[in-house]
């Protein structure tokens, strides 16, 4: 093989990332292609360029439960990018959810806004076609790191398959960006009721290097509700939830504005029940909390599973 092997990687989030950077440090080329228009997956923000606010409308929180990602958190917290927040031995990320992700793929070969089609393997290697006016390019091997049913989307396309993406099941959410003119009577900054279709609210101002002012909230409706009202419009998913909202502080809210954004693969119901997949005959493989459970953590874990086994067979 005439010099570092190419390794394509769909999906920037951050499976995708810990894949790339690892396999970036082991010196293999990495090219990383993902539709949104900038890294983080479910690790997203929007911010709004009028008012300057700043939404976590995915992921709010991370936490490590075992030394391979306490030592990326250590590190993310000598370097000011991850910070305390809700409870004890969780942080979020500063200046925003993106932040880790972004880091991790500092430096790489990532083209953001590029939607790729299809796979073909062909006797030179694995060809990526993209939606977007772009030459394809010939890769030695190919990571899959999108929500498994958007990965099953695309091998069944391409006409590829790899056993075991299928057992991936997720959960969907509707989640709200709601800025205020008045502070509501909200009891903290993060809060979860009992019941009704709200999963969790978060108070964006008190998190570090986000804007204070005007009060600014993300909402998370329940896998349930959210499951029940997935094909709704956005406006109307932003009616009930402000209604809902109502209801829990006990009056009527006025937004500055509210934006709903559907999660469609939110939580991980069901894991393929492997640390990642990898075909060595195909070299295509799969990462992602999909394969471990409903965690960033899990995420950033399978990633360097996957990025072991191509080092292993590349390298």
């Amino acid at each position: 093989m005439a010099g570092p092997a190419q390794v394509a990687i769909v999906g920037a989030g951050m499976a995708g990332a810990s894949a790339a950077r690892r396999l970036h440090e082991a010196g293999l080329s990495v090219a990383v292609f993902d539709k949104g228009r900038q890294p983080g997956g479910r690790m997203a923000n929007r911010r709004d360029r009028e008012t300057g606010l700043s939404f976590d409308h995915g992921a709010q929180v991370m936490r490590a439960h075992g030394p391979a990602f306490r030592r990326r958190l250590d590190d993310w917290k000598s370097r000011g990018l991850v910070a305390p927040f809700d409870t004890d031995g969780t942080v979020t990320a500063v200046p925003d959810m993106t932040a880790p992700v972004r880091d991790l793929l500092a430096g790489l070969d990532v083209r953001a806004g590029r939607t790729v089609t299809a796979l073909a393997r062909t006797e030179h290697g694995w060809r990526v076609a993209l939606a977007e006016a772009e030459a394809d390019r010939v890769f030695d091997a190919v990571v899959l790191t999108v929500p498994g049913p958007q990965a099953l989307r695309l091998l069944a396309a391409s006409g590829c398959a790899l056993s075991g993406v299928e057992r991936a099941r997720y959960a969907p959410c509707w989640s709200l960006m709601l800025a205020c003119a008045a502070e509501p009577s909200v009891p903290g900054d993060v809060l979860r009721p009992a019941t009704g279709p709200i999963a969790a609210l978060f108070r964006e101002g008190v998190k570090p290097g986000r804007p204070e002012a005007p009060p600014a909230y993300t909402i998370h409706a329940t896998p349930a509700w959210s499951k029940a009202h997935l094909e709704e419009t956005p406006e109307a998913v932003r009616a009930s939830l402000l209604a809902a909202l109502g209801e829990l502080f006990g009056g009527p809210v006025t937004p500055l504005q509210a934006r709903a954004h559907r999660w469609r693969y939110a939580l991980v119901e069901e894991t393929c029940g492997a640390p990642c997949l990898y075909d060595p005959v195909q070299r295509l493989g799969y990462a992602g909390d999909g394969c471990l459970g409903p965690r960033i953590e899990a995420a950033y874990d399978s990633g360097l599973a996957l990025a072991e086994r191509l080092i292993a067979d590349l390298a």
